[in-house]
């Protein structure tokens, strides 16, 4: 692929076989990460999305797959780190999902509008707590249609912050499911 290659990624999701390529200095280049398998696994919209966003997509694990799951939505993934867009980009095409939008954005800076039926996340641990709220909370919840829903994964380090910003905010949020090391929450508009 390019000097940054690691190695290929192989997945399964609902019977269907991916790969994903990763670079040496990307999120989870060693397997698919536990908490977007985790998110993958318990992610069951209430309606079927015409437009998905896949906030901080990395190398598009979550917004590919979840592409050909809704093979007839509209996707969006974005992330602010250019190498894990070019493997996006490379990842969609390879997976067989050319339709998708991929952009550079920090947050939702250059992201087209909502309404969003469908917004996802694996948030980004690091970026701090403020970040977290403002971008990957509050932001997208606004970018939802009524009746939208944002299904993001955490790890459980941030749980002493997510569950206090639903009463802070007046947020429907609800945990979904644990595993080891992360949690899976769902914010409804």
């Amino acid at each position: 692929m390019d000097a940054y290659f690691k190695k290929d990624l192989p997945y399964s999701h609902r019977g269907q076989q991916f790969t994903f390529a990763v670079g040496h200095t990307l999120f989870s280049s060693f397997q698919v990460d536990e908490g977007s398998d985790l998110l993958l696994r318990t992610l069951e919209p209430a309606t079927i999305p015409e437009r998905i966003l896949d906030l901080g997509c990395g190398v598009g694990i979550l917004g590919i797959t979840l592409a050909r799951r809704f093979a007839a939505a509209q996707v969006v993934l974005a992330d602010v780190n250019l190498l894990a867009l070019r493997y996006a980009r490379h990842n969609a095409v390879r997976n067989g999902v050319e339709h998708a939008q991929i952009i550079g954005s920090v947050g939702l800076e250059t992201v087209p509008p909502g309404p969003y039926d469908l917004i996802v996340s694996n948030i980004p641990a690091k970026i701090g707590d403020l970040a977290i709220e403002q971008d990957f909370i509050l932001g997208p919840l606004a970018q939802l249609r009524a009746g939208g829903e944002y299904w993001f994964v955490v790890v459980s380090g941030l749980n002493h912050l997510i569950p206090r910003l639903g009463p802070r905010h007046d947020l429907t949020l609800k945990a979904i499911k644990k595993r080891a090391g992360h949690t899976v929450y769902r914010l409804a508009r």
